[in-house]
């Protein structure tokens, strides 16, 4: 499965991350994006956000307003 792209990814989006402590386990939680945190255009492990309840965690999910 491959992750978003930040040019996928805007604030007000829904998404799902993993959580830093959620890596090994992988478990998704998810939340609407604040900030895109990763400058760069792509990450191998998501691109990192910030969510509107301040968890912090990389994308590897979004959803459109339609879904």
């Amino acid at each position: 499965m491959s992750v978003p792209l930040r040019k996928d990814i805007k604030p007000g989006m829904e998404a799902d991350i993993v959580l830093k402590q959620d890596q090994r386990s992988g478990k998704l939680t998810r939340g609407e994006v604040k900030d895109l945190l990763t400058k760069s255009p792509s990450h191998p492990h998501g691109i990192k956000v910030r969510l509107t309840n301040g968890l912090v965690g990389r994308v590897k999910k979004v959803y459109s307003v339609a879904e």
